[in-house]
């Protein structure tokens, strides 16, 4: 499944989104540490540009961290953000071969709007839920009620049920 999600994810560029999802948001999910939980009164906008640097940040230290951890290079094919980057500027090389430098502008487009929607999925799952910190830096535990849900049956079959985002995430 991991490698499903780096080919699934590298076309547009966004291979970083799995460690970052995984190691990342599930562990700080609807906490002010999370660049992926929008707050009260923020606007997709202003999610938008704290999310998507954010998410690259911290997808970033946290493979570093683990790489140093096993006493693994950082930049090696053991990085789990290189690997799909790699596919990525694989594909985007084999497709200007192919069609000319002037798809480059389109594959750009293509790649933000993707990574757009994932943004726009963030914004709405947590929009404005915190969990009661605990002690400093430590939160209580994820919660059915720190995560939007949405039951409409074209959502469940289009998006394999991540609309129901508690279930997700506890």
């Amino acid at each position: 499944e991991r490698w499903l999600t780096k080919l699934v994810l590298a076309p547009t560029g966004y291979g970083h989104f799995s460690v970052e999802h995984n190691r990342g948001h599930h562990r700080d999910a609807a906490t002010p540490m999370d660049p992926a939980s929008s707050r009260m009164g923020e606007s997709i906008y202003k999610f938008l540009l704290r999310e998507m640097p954010g998410a690259w940040v911290r997808a970033r230290a946290l493979e570093s961290a683990r790489l140093r951890s096993a006493k693994l290079p950082v930049w090696s094919l053991h990085n789990e953000i290189l690997q799909p980057a790699l596919i990525t500027g694989c594909l985007w090389s084999v497709l200007v071969i192919w069609l000319g430098v002037h798809i480059l502008p389109f594959l750009i487009v293509a790649s933000f709007w993707a990574n757009f929607q994932l943004t726009s999925a963030n914004y709405i799952e947590h929009y404005g839920l915190l969990r009661a910190e605990r002690a400093p830096g430590k939160y209580e535990v994820c919660q059915p009620h720190h995560s939007w849900n949405s039951n409409h049956i074209f959502s469940n079959w289009a998006l394999f049920h991540l609309q129901r985002h508690t279930d997700h995430h506890a």
